[in-house]
């Protein structure tokens, strides 16, 4: 090829428009429900029910990462009260359940708002704590909760209640099958969610809030109301990863639907997959995910919390920027 013909091509390839960002954010949904979709025909095709039964496992804890760290990550806010967005979700499947039969989708939307709408206020009334303040306010708000539905008998109190799912749905099959589609499904929507939240003059500002809250304030950064937002939107979806959870277990009681294992792994995957991007806690959550539900089939299910905890405090030690920090720093 001439010089010309160089300097020609050199040139249609600068002239040549780049993707939208519309076309682009339509691209990786596309991208991520085929996953959801992939996945859903992979577990289909070993045949055996428990892939689906530790796969719904892996995924409810793929929103709750990715709810987490859009608090906790990108906005630098570290929340202990996974357990009680997350039981806010499954409650409210129970109340809807007992009150007028609907379709799950239905129970996942009003568990979503339940949720987001105790996450803003629990925002408005915390956010001006810093910190570990906030955090310890956080854990507390859970402790109120669990109370509180401890001592409600409409959805069974102390002593639970069971919830019977169906045994089938139309085209898809067994119910537990269903349930593993539907929750795919709404981990792509989570990760689609934090990927653009990212890259958005909104994930920028959560990020000068992340780095130095103050300046960010000094610099007339709304902070209040970016915080606000940012408490809504991650408890609406860990609301929502919750609202499934009763059709999953069939019985619900406080002590389930408020386990620590919530709020620990919340935390620790996206720490373990780097919490600067929205792949880690994607990645965090698979890989401690697939352990414990090795854990639980091989060992023992006492054994997860303390597999966490070892492996949380070694790449705490090696890499306190997780997986992703590990692959940032290999790049040229």
């Amino acid at each position: 090829m001439r010089r010309g013909d160089k300097g020609s091509a050199a040139r249609e390839n600068v002239a040549a428009p780049a993707p939208s960002a519309a076309r682009r954010s339509a691209t990786f949904l596309a991208a991520a429900v085929a996953v959801a979709l992939l996945a859903f025909l992979a577990a289909r095709s070993v045949g055996n029910d428990y892939v689906f039964f530790a796969g719904y496992v892996v995924l409810q804890y793929i929103v709750l990462a990715t709810a987490w760290n859009i608090l906790g990550g990108y906005t630098g806010y570290v929340n202990f009260g996974t357990a009680a967005f997350f039981a806010a979700g499954a409650y409210s499947s129970v109340v809807l359940h007992k009150l007028v039969p609907l379709p799950l989708v239905v129970h996942i939307l009003v568990g979503g708002l339940v949720s987001g709408l105790i996450g803003l206020g629990v925002g408005y009334l915390t956010l001006r704590l810093r910190g570990v303040f906030f955090s310890i306010a956080t854990l507390a708000m859970a402790v109120v909760m669990q109370t509180l539905i401890t001592n409600w008998e409409f959805v069974g109190g102390s002593r639970g209640t069971y919830v019977i799912r169906p045994a089938a749905v139309p085209i898809v099959g067994d119910y537990i099958q269903y349930l593993f589609l539907v929750m795919a499904l709404l981990a792509a929507l989570a990760v689609w969610v934090a990927r653009q939240i990212e890259g958005s003059r909104l994930g920028y500002g959560f990020a000068t809030i992340r780095d130095d809250e103050v300046a960010a304030e000094a610099s007339g950064v709304p902070t209040l109301r970016l915080k606000l937002i940012a408490t809504t939107v991650s408890g609406a979806f860990m609301g929502m990863a919750g609202a499934p959870y009763p059709y999953y277990v069939t019985y619900l009681d406080p002590a389930s639907g408020f386990n620590l294992a919530y709020a620990v792994n919340s935390i620790a995957m996206p720490l373990v997959g780097g919490t600067a991007t929205w792949a880690g806690p994607v990645i965090g959550a698979i890989l401690l995910g697939s352990i414990q539900q090795l854990a639980t089939v091989t060992i023992s299910s006492a054994l997860n919390l303390l597999l966490v905890g070892v492996i949380l405090v070694g790449f705490v030690i090696a890499a306190p920027n997780g997986i992703m920090g590990l692959l940032q720093k290999r790049r040229p």
